[in-house]
């Protein structure tokens, strides 16, 4: 009587199927090539997506009709990057308080500008245009309370912190009129941001109308942060202060928002209607930082741009934490 190895049975309902070992030697020369793939992938961590991270964020962009974005990505614990549209110019809004601040460190640290000299504050600036004057609004402001310092001596270093943490347009104007725009945009351009472009104050609307406006790049302004993470922007005195008061922005809807809740981020925001950027260094718990910068135009409602911001920071992060994010220890 003939025999075979019984190897084990699979139950189909009405169906039982033998299966044997010529059964057993076919099946592993099917299949071996796709399980192996499979322990590969699983040893690099089943919470990888399948999909590349910038095909994530291509795909997440194109859900908003008209949206224009530029993105820069940069692990600064090795070379992992993603650069999309990352040369592409926009109009800078708030975000050009970086390069101004940079530019008043570097003044500080020549001594060329005490950190707690007292500036007189007026509301009044001459346009870029023509040179007639122009004041600011207060309901216009994201800091209004700053305007109740108007007439009065303000130290420098209280200035800095309201330009960033509150974004206030009073603390910018009065700051660029004592380091120099001019100044600001070749300090930005030495560090490498060859793009960015410094040339006035905010709400000077005569110069809005000519065409003069700040503008930058994503590339540009994450060069800009990881020379203040690096100790390169200034002395690393400064650069440690310039980074803890970026630490303290008060507006935290976008970048900071697809995060898990605590996670320490240095960044600045930037709004002008339909123009909405975030420019951050990212520090994720137990690894080093990580600099990202979304820059958002054509988009009319700032609620959806938000959201976009905050879900193209959560899908870098997912990529660059992926155990933290799938539970692991």
């Amino acid at each position: 009587m003939q025999t075979r190895a019984n190897y084990g049975e699979r139950n189909t309902g009405l169906l039982v199927t033998r299966v044997t070992a010529s059964h057993i030697r076919r099946m592993t020369i099917v299949y071996l090539p796709g399980l192996v793939a499979l322990a590969f992938s699983l040893a690099r961590g089943s919470s990888q997506p399948a999909d590349s991270l910038r095909v994530q964020i291509e795909r997440r962009i194109a859900q908003v009709p008209g949206a224009v974005v530029g993105l820069a990505f940069h692990d600064l614990s090795g070379e992992d990057t993603l650069y999309l549209d990352a040369d592409d110019s926009f109009h800078a809004a708030s975000t050009m308080k970086v390069p101004v601040m940079i530019e008043l460190f570097r003044q500080i640290d020549r001594r060329a500008l005490p950190l707690d000299q007292g500036i007189l504050l007026i509301n009044a600036f001459a346009s870029i245009a023509d040179g007639s004057p122009y004041s600011l609004d207060a309901g216009d402001d994201s800091d209004s309370l700053m305007y109740r310092s108007t007439g009065q001596r303000v130290p420098v270093r209280e200035l800095i912190e309201h330009m960033i943490t509150r974004s206030s347009n009073l603390a910018t104007n009065a700051l660029i009129e004592l380091v120099g725009a001019a100044n600001a945009n070749a300090t930005a351009h030495s560090l490498g941001a060859r793009n960015i472009k410094v040339l006035r104050g905010v709400e000077d609307g005569k110069a809005f109308q000519a065409g003069l406006n700040n503008t930058t790049t994503a590339r540009d302004l994450a060069v800009l942060l990881e020379a203040i993470e690096r100790g390169s922007a200034a002395s690393r005195k400064s650069c440690d202060a310039m980074r803890d008061i970026l630490l303290h922005q008060e507006f935290n809807e976008e970048i900071p928002a697809g995060l898990p809740p605590r996670t320490r981020v240095a960044h600045k925001t930037g709004f002008i209607t339909g123009v909405l950027h975030d420019a951050a260094i990212i520090y994720p718990d137990g690894r080093q930082p990580y600099v990202l910068v979304v820059l958002t135009r054509g988009i009319s409602d700032q609620k959806v741009a938000r959201q976009l911001i905050a879900d193209v920071s959560r899908l870098v992060y997912q990529h660059v934490m992926p155990a933290r994010v799938a539970g692991a220890p």
